[in-house]
């Protein structure tokens, strides 16, 4: 059990790829428990993200911690309550599916093979199909069964539906969210990057945007539909401090009324489709 309220701690995360700056000063504290939807367009900087929180690249400066362990320095104790899908699976194309599952569950004290092979149905995936020859979708499907069948304490996912059609989507969603098996079990902590936005919606409890490789906002959602409100440009004007965002396109824009507690009643409430298109204009 770890020491600390969060589950991850990032403090001031730079990170640079052939001088391109993807991840700039980022620093996110995410309560243990949540589930963060982690939201940007194509270049954000979601994936390098999750990849410095999990330890896989050394950012330039700052530092992370994952469930109270330094992410570059995890022990195996911390290892085995974590679970990662990269947005390219990391699978062997000569094994087969049921192989995986074996081979996988060796290095997991907690593995539940009864429910890997459970999900493995549920998901349609062919126990004995080799990986070379599954489609896109039934290797991601595996990915993600794999980072799921030893119960893990916090689960970090880029895009993991993103070649999934509806039904394997909604099985996923079921299967993320299903109860653990061990009664001891810790509120299980997930951090999901995915452009299925009406997916998300349903499911957080918190979003992350990121712009650029800057965090531009990090709240708890039902904060998010209560106080932020989206306005016609031409509205008499808020206050300057209550601006989240103005859109000259389409003459729309997005106030904090946490800010400016006088217009908590204007304007309407937005989707996370809504509030992505106004924080990217």
């Amino acid at each position: 059990m770890s020491t600390t309220d969060y589950a991850i701690e990032a403090l001031r995360l730079t990170q640079r790829h052939n001088f391109h700056t993807v991840l700039d000063d980022v620093t996110l504290r995410v309560p243990a428990g949540a589930v963060v939807g982690l939201v940007g367009r194509n270049g954000a900087g979601k994936s390098s993200l999750l990849r410095c929180l999990v330890g896989l690249e050394e950012p330039e400066s700052g530092s992370a911690l994952l469930l109270g362990c330094a992410a570059l320095a995890l022990d195996d104790a911390v290892r085995r309550r974590l679970g990662y899908v990269a947005q390219t699976p990391d699978l062997f194309d000569w094994m087969n599916v049921l192989q995986h599952i074996r081979l996988i569950g060796r290095a997991y004290p907690r593995w539940n093979e009864d429910r890997a092979l459970a999900l493995a149905v549920r998901l349609d995936l062919p126990l004995h199909g080799r990986v070379a020859e599954l489609s896109g979708g039934d290797q991601q499907k595996l990915a993600v069964l794999l980072a799921l069948a030893h119960e893990p304490d916090l689960l970090l996912l880029d895009e993991p539906v993103a070649s999934l059609d509806p039904l394997a989507r909604r099985e996923f969603m079921r299967a993320l969210f299903a109860a653990p098996s061990r009664d001891d079990a810790e509120p299980r902590t997930v951090v999901i990057s995915s452009h299925i936005l009406s997916d998300l919606e349903r499911v957080v409890s918190h979003v992350a945007f990121l712009r650029d490789g800057r965090l531009q906002l990090f709240d708890a959602w039902d904060a998010l539909l209560e106080h932020l409100r989206l306005l016609p440009d031409d509205a008499a004007a808020p206050p300057q401090a209550a601006f989240v965002s103005r859109n000259t396109a389409t003459r729309q824009l997005v106030i904090d009324s946490r800010r400016a507690p006088a217009w908590a009643g204007a304007g309407r409430a937005m989707t996370l489709d809504e509030l992505f298109a106004e924080l990217n204009a």
